[in-house]
C-alpha cells in the first residue's frame, strides 16, 4: 500500500554542537522510545510520531561538516548515539542509517551547491532516506534503475526494495544507472509526483524500520542533486566502513538491551531474594549458580562488544572520512568488520541466552523478550558474518587489503 509522506515536520528544538550534548539527547530520545518499543514490534507500522520527534532532535545533523554549520562529530561519538537508541529500539536507530552514509557522501563528493542546499536543509531536520537496493541482479550494482534525459529534462524510473527510512524521509536517495551506465546518486524529495513509497513489511524482526519498497515513475530530476556515485568507489574510501559503523552499533545495541532486560526480569522474578542478599541476609551461593554464571559470561560478551566498537570507531576517527591512502582505508575497513562481525555474533548469542534465564515468560506480552533475537537475526541477515571475518583473516595472514566497497 502507498502511503502519502507526512509533509508537516517539527522544526529542531535545538542545535547539537557538542559530544556531550549529542549523547545526552541520545540517551534522552532513548528514554522517550522505552514505554512504546513492545507495542512498535508488535504493529510494525510506520512509528510516525516517534520518527518526527528524531528528525528534530538535533542528532541528524551531528556528522554534517564545520565549514557548512555542523558540529562535525566524530565516529566514536555516531557509533555511541547510535548504540544507545539501538538498545532501546533497534529498529528505530536503524532509520538513520542511510541518512548518515548519504551526509558522508555530499560531504566527500558533493558539489559545494549540492553541499550549501542539502547540509542546511539536514541541519534544520530533514532526514535521507535509503533508495540502493535491488533484487534479482547479479551483484549490488546490476541495477535497472534508470536515470535518463528526456526533453523536458532529467527523468528516473525504477524499483527499489528494503528502502528504510524512505517513507517519512524528507528525501530519498537512489541509486540508478545514467545513460552511459555510469552508477549515480539521485537525491529526490519524498514528495515529488511518481515516488510512492509502500509500508508492505511484514518481517520477523525490525518491524518498526518499515523497509519497504519503493517506485520511482517518469519522476523529474533536478539535475543539481545528482551525484557521480561511482567515483566513490574508484579511489580509497570509508564511505563503507563508516556505513557499516552504523550497523554495528545497532547490534551491539541490541545485545545491550537483551542483556539489561534479563537482568531487570531476574531481579524482579527473584526480588525478595536479591534484597536480602544486598542487605547482607542472605548468600549468593544459595541462588542458582547456573544462573549467575551465564549472566555473568553474557556481560562480559556485551562488555568486549562494547570494547570493539569503541575501538573500531576510534579507528576511524584516526583515519578520516577521506582516508589519505589505501592502507589507511583498509585499516578503517578491517577495524569494523571485526566489530561488526563480532557484534552480530554477540547480539544473537546473547539474545538467545535471555530465554536461558528467562524460560518461556521472555515470550509473553508483557515481556516480549523474544524481539532482542529476532530484531538481532533480522538485522545480521543482510550482512553475513562469514564473510567478514573472512576479510579480515585474509588481512592478517596474506595482507589482503579488503574490498573496496560499501560493505566492508
Amino acid at each position: 500500500m502507498s502511503v502519502a509522506p507526512v509533509t508537516v515536520r517539527p522544526p529542531v528544538s535545538a542545535p547539537v554542537s557538542s559530544a556531550s550534548q549529542a549523547l545526552a539527547v541520545a540517551r534522552d530520545y532513548a528514554a522517550s522510545l522505552a514505554s512504546g518499543v513492545i507495542e512498535r514490534d508488535r504493529a510494525g507500522t510506520v512509528p510516525w510520531a516517534d520518527l518526527a520527534a528524531l528528525d528534530a532532535s538535533g542528532l541528524l545533523g551531528i556528522t554534517v561538516p564545520a565549514t557548512h554549520g555542523g558540529p562535525d562529530l566524530s565516529p566514536v561519538v555516531l557509533a555511541e548515539v547510535v548504540r544507545t537508541i539501538a538498545a532501546v529500539d533497534p529498529a528505530i536507530a536503524q532509520v538513520p542509517q542511510g541518512h548518515f552514509l548519504f551526509v558522508d557522501v555530499l560531504a566527500t563528493m558533493g558539489s559545494a551547491a549540492q553541499q550549501q542546499r542539502l547540509f542546511a536543509d539536514v541541519l534544520a531536520g530533514a532526514r535521507l532516506g535509503n533508495g540502493l537496493a535491488e533484487r534479482g541482479g547479479q551483484h549490488a550494482q546490476d541495477l535497472k534503475t534508470r536515470l535518463y534525459r528526456t526533453p523536458g529534462g532529467l527523468r528516473l524510473d525504477g524499483r527499489k526494495y528494503y528502502c528504510t527510512g524512505a517513507i517519512s524521509a524528507r528525501w530519498i536517495g537512489v541509486s540508478a544507472l545514467d545513460e552511459a551506465g555510469r552508477l549515480v546518486l539521485v537525491l529526490i524529495a519524498r514528495d515529488a509526483t511518481g515516488v510512492q513509497v509502500d509500508e508492505e513489511w511484514n518481517v520477523m524482526g525490525q518491524r518498526a524500520t518499515v523497509s519497504g519498497s519503493a517506485v520511482f515513475e517518469d519522476v523529474r530530476v533536478d539535475p543539481e542533486l545528482v551525484l557521480p556515485y561511482q567515483d566513490a568507489f574508484a579511489r580509497p574510501q570509508q564511505l563503507g566502513a563508516r556505513a557499516q559503523l552504523i550497523h554495528a552499533a545497532i547490534q551491539v545495541g541490541i545485545a545491550g538491551g537483551a542483556l539489561q532486560d534479563a537482568r531487570a526480569f531476574v531481579r524482579t522474578r527473584a526480588r525478595p531474594f536479591f534484597e536480602a542478599v544486598r542487605a547482607g541476609w542472605a548468600d549468593t551461593a544459595a541462588a542458582d549458580p547456573h544462573t549467575i554464571h551465564r549472566f555473568g559470561e553474557m556481560a562480559t560478551r556485551v562488555a568486549a562488544a562494547e570494547a570493539l566498537l569503541a575501538s573500531a570507531a576510534a579507528t576511524l576517527e584516526e583515519v578520516g572520512r577521506q582516508p589519505a591512502d589505501a592502507a589507511a582505508a583498509a585499516r578503517g575497513s578491517i577495524a569494523v568488520a571485526q566489530a561488526k562481525a563480532f557484534g552480530s555474533q554477540t547480539a544473537s548469542s546473547v539474545a538467545s541466552d535471555v530465554f536461558a534465564l528467562t524460560g518461556a515468560s521472555a515470550a509473553d506480552e508483557r515481556h516480549d523478550l523474544s524481539r532482542h533475537w529476532r530484531n538481532a537475526r533480522t538485522h545480521a541477515s543482510h550482512d553475513p558474518v562469514d564473510w567478514k571475518y573472512y576479510h579480515v583473516g585474509n588481512y592478517l595472514l596474506s595482507e589482503v587489503p579488503p574490498p573496496n566497497h560499501g560493505q566492508l
